[in-house]
């Protein structure tokens, strides 16, 4: 035979070999970060939910899902091993950055107005209570039109208007 005819063989062996090669690598890699796994560590399911680890059993691991709250889920579902300061971050909300600079961003536009507590009293207050009187007038215009519906100008419901 001749070696011409023998390279798109050769080539295709090859590239399935390094394919192969580096699943193979990626396997081994999360079954060593799941042998890590040790209790009070936090983890993120291959479903996103972030847990914190109560027990490792052989093939299946007890996460506290919530406070008080345990579920035991398979090894293989563990989609990543998280490190205390990320998972904090996640989960709590916690953010080291800001604690550094001692930067704080309000939650609201507060800051921005300028007034300060005095100022504050001052503002009338708004009622979003109902008004009773817009109230009554709604329901004169819905009792005129209930009249001008029972006179039966020949159409039914979701009918079209003639035009």
């Amino acid at each position: 035979m001749d070696i011409l005819t023998l390279l798109p063989f050769i080539v295709l062996i090859g590239a399935m070999f390094l394919m192969t090669r580096s699943a193979k690598k990626k396997q081994a890699a999360a079954a060593q970060m799941r042998s890590d796994m040790q209790p009070g560590t936090g983890v993120r399911t291959i479903g996103g939910m972030y847990a914190t680890v109560k027990e490792v059993h052989d093939d299946t691991v007890l996460l506290e899902v919530a406070p008080g709250v345990h579920a035991i889920y398979a090894k293989n579902s563990i989609g990543a091993v998280l490190d205390d300061a990320e998972y904090n971050r996640i989960v709590h909300g916690d953010d080291e950055e800001l604690d550094a600079d001692g930067t704080v961003v309000p939650d609201d536009a507060s800051s921005l107005t300028g007034e300060s507590g005095a100022d504050k009293a001052d503002v009338a207050k708004i009622d979003l209570g109902k008004d009773e009187t817009a109230d009554e007038a709604g329901t004169e215009d819905a009792a005129a039109k209930d009249v001008k519906d029972s006179k039966g100008d020949g159409k039914a419901d979701g009918e079209p208007e003639a035009k």
